[in-house]
This record gives C-alpha cells, sequence and structure tokens, in this order.
C-alpha cells in the first residue's frame, strides 16, 4: 500500500503521531474533515480535466470545420528539388556546368 508516496510504516507513525497530539476524541473528526476535503479536491480536479478535454474538443473540431482559402489543400506535400548537375554539397563544378 503506497498512498502519495506514503508506505505502511510512514502512516502509522503519522497516525501515532497524531493521536498523541489531537487525542482519541478529536481525530475521527480531524478525519472526516480531511477526508471530506480531499474529496472535494478529486471532485475538483475531475472537473477541471473534463472542463479541459471538452474545449479542446470545441477547439479541435472549430479548427477542423475552418473554411480553407482558396487554393489549399488540407494535405500539402513539400517537395525540395534539387538544381540539375549540383553534388552533395551543393557546389556545381565548370564540367558539370558546360
Amino acid at each position: 500500500m503506497n498512498i502519495f508516496g506514503v508506505g505502511l510504516p510512514e502512516m502509522l507513525v503519522i497516525f501515532v503521531v497524531a493521536l498523541l497530539i489531537f487525542g482519541p476524541k478529536k481525530l475521527p473528526e480531524i478525519g472526516q474533515s480531511v477526508a471530506k476535503t480531499l474529496k472535494s479536491f478529486k471532485k475538483a480536479s475531475e472537473e477541471f480535466e473534463a472542463e479541459f478535454k471538452r474545449e479542446a474538443e470545441q477547439l479541435e473540431n472549430s479548427i477542423q470545420s475552418k473554411p480553407l482559402a482558396s487554393g489549399e489543400t488540407k494535405t500539402e506535400k513539400k517537395v525540395e528539388v534539387e538544381p540539375q548537375g549540383a553534388s552533395e554539397n551543393g557546389v556545381v563544378s565548370a564540367s558539370e556546368q558546360g
């Protein structure tokens, strides 16, 4: 069992220290408030993630549905043309020119 990088022995030490500091009567109340806080953080995190995904999908859909300018295609190929007679280093020798 490993939660937040804290193993079982560390959790027991934390529990014993909390028991000594707050006492057995106050510890259940503190546990409940910590659990409620963690639950609200988890809910907020899930809501944020859902909203982020929803916005990303809307943005992607708006980009895909955007009309293209005249002459553009969705997939344009970039073609590099090497001049005739050029060597690997791009220098044209006198014998290749004539």
